[in-house]
């Protein structure tokens, strides 16, 4: 739950700022983000077609929770993290499985 708080404070229908072009011409959003667990689109369909969780919504805690539960199973199977490693969890969740193979989140400050 702490992965959730971090990423939407709780909020159901989070989503990342609007981004501008001359500070008044809105452009979109940086990424398609979305709900309590921030998961992107094409995840969310991951994680829909691989459960059979077909009515989930982003914006429903029961179905964010069950989604990060399966990022975390899925980040053990495809990184090798263990399930109780909550640091390299979260790298995994922000970073994406791919980001954080390459270690991206090194590159980052902070």
């Amino acid at each position: 739950m702490s992965m959730m708080y971090q990423e939407s404070s709780f909020k159901h229908d989070a989503a990342p700022p609007m981004e501008y072009f001359l500070w008044i011409i809105p452009t979109g959003r940086a990424s398609d983000a979305y709900g309590y667990s921030q998961a992107k689109t094409p995840t969310w369909s991951d994680y829909i077609r691989e459960t059979g969780n077909n009515g989930a919504d982003r914006d429903d805690f029961d179905d964010a929770i069950d989604f990060m539960a399966w990022f975390v199973y899925k980040t053990h199977k495809v990184n090798s993290i263990s399930k109780w490693d909550a640091y390299a969890q979260y790298l995994n969740y922000h970073e994406g499985w791919g980001g954080y193979k390459r270690g991206t989140y090194k590159k980052k400050s902070g």
